[in-house]
């Protein structure tokens, strides 16, 4: 059993205006990162496009009409102050939706213990109706509802390590008992959401934001006393991650001092408790991560475990299923 990779050229057909810091150039880093002899046994299959049913739990028809509407055949048309779309701009978003959900699909039916959605526009910030912070569509939040409405889980878990609040997650989640979110962010930091008492309408959502300069041992002690006991306490079926690498210390747009190694033991602690909780069953999607050479290499220590976990899990299988 390996780790599943799902991607599709289509993500690199939203081209954003020169000096957009959401560039096509950041799937060429993941991708081309994702090519090195470690990551061959990667199952890679191509995303494909999201079912409106899916994205109608999330989002009204209203607003699916108002960005397929939005887009200019030339050029482009900015939404907020950051979000620009332009003709493939909608397109790549479902690409970014379909490999969540297919992801889901992929993992809760024995596939694969777990997979990672290397695709953008990343989702976490896009809200009910609102499109901001390059997000379009909010896919983290449409895979959890999936994996609850079409699946049949009880309880997931959504864990979002990006730099920036995941407010669109949160929105999109505030009304659900069945769905844990748990965030660690920058703050002060754009969106200028996620304070800590900020719970949910069920109390199922856990906000830790961190003080500029906070560096990797300081979201270590964080991370071990605030975010796994909450994941652990949430009792997932599923994880799902928001995997941003913008925490990294030479990102352009943020000031955590993360460094690569922490992506991997973040990542190896969240696995820990998947392994614990739902039989290591988890799905992480691409978010942030604005420097070339830091997001390449956070996304291949992110992936790098996910494979070991894989490869681990079915070595466990096939101890307790000789033959």
């Amino acid at each position: 059993m390996t780790t599943i990779l799902y991607s599709h050229p289509d993500a690199a057909r939203h081209v954003m205006p020169d000096g957009h810091p959401e560039q096509v150039a950041r799937y060429h880093a993941v991708m081309g990162a994702l090519t090195a002899p470690q990551f061959a046994a990667l199952d890679r299959r191509e995303a494909p496009l999201v079912r409106d049913e899916a994205l109608l739990r999330c989002h009204p028809e209203a607003y699916l009409q108002r960005v397929a509407r939005a887009a200019p055949a030339q050029g482009w048309r900015q939404l907020d102050a950051d979000t620009h779309v332009m003709a493939a701009s909608e397109t790549a978003a479902r690409r970014a939706a379909g490999a969540a959900c297919a992801a889901v699909d992929a993992v809760l039916d024995g596939e694969s213990v777990n997979a990672f959605c290397a695709l953008r526009p990343p989702g976490h910030h896009a809200e009910r109706e609102t499109a901001m912070g390059f997000c379009l569509f909010g896919t983290v939040a449409v895979a959890a509802l999936h994996a609850l409405e079409v699946h049949g889980l009880s309880r997931v878990a959504v864990m979002d390590f990006d730099v920036h609040h995941g407010n669109g997650t949160q929105d999109l989640l505030w009304t659900e008992p069945r769905a844990c979110f748990v965030s660690t962010h920058q703050s002060p930091l754009y969106p200028g959401s996620g304070a800590m008492d900020e719970r949910g309408a069920h109390g199922q959502i856990v906000n830790l934001p961190l003080p500029p300069g906070t560096d990797g041992a300081a979201y270590r002690a964080v991370f071990s006393a605030r975010v796994l006991p909450a994941l652990r306490a949430a009792r997932p079926e599923l994880i799902l991650v928001s995997a941003g690498f913008d925490a990294h210390r030479d990102d352009p747009l943020a000031q955590l001092e993360l460094e690569t190694a922490d992506f991997a033991w973040i990542t190896e602690r969240i696995c820990d408790v998947a392994d614990e909780t739902c039989g290591g069953r988890l799905v992480s999607v691409l978010e942030g991560g604005y420097d070339l050479q830091a997001l390449a290499a956070g996304a291949a220590a992110h992936v790098a475990v996910l494979l070991e976990r894989g490869a681990g899990q079915k070595e466990t299988r096939d101890d307790r299923n000789p033959g």
